[in-house]
């Protein structure tokens, strides 16, 4: 049921993307309609993978890494191969991955931290 709820969500923004690509692609811009196909699988990845954290029988933890692992094997791989970064060496390589980890880790934090606050506050009561 899970699998089939993210690949709904994933399928979804891949649509959004796919039609913005085909409009670029139409309208003659290749580049642009090429990284919008990239940021289609991306999104397409993280609507799918946006289901783990509705796991209830596993831990926060056990979430997170597999989360962490599960981008690891899709959308590092989709950003080395979109052509989006220089990659000419292992320095490179190593750049991105860093850039990667850091990213993953400020929309964590964010996320986190918009979601605990959230139910925290208390409803306004209005009479």
């Amino acid at each position: 049921m899970l699998f089939k709820t993210g690949l709904i969500r994933g399928s979804v923004l891949l649509a959004g993307f796919l039609t913005l690509a085909l409009w670029q692609n139409l309208d003659g811009d290749d580049s642009v309609a090429r990284s919008l196909l990239f940021y289609g699988v991306i999104a397409f990845f993280l609507g799918l993978t946006s289901v783990i954290y509705q796991i209830h029988d596993w831990s926060f933890s056990k979430q997170i890494l597999a989360h962490y692992g599960a981008m690891h094997v899709t959308i590092l791989p989709t950003a080395l191969l979109s052509g989006f970064y220089s990659l000419n060496s292992f320095q490179d390589v190593l750049h991105v991955y860093i850039q990667f980890n850091l990213t993953g880790l400020l929309l964590f934090a964010t996320t986190f931290f918009i979601s605990k606050f959230s139910r925290n506050r208390k409803p306004i009561k209005t009479d």
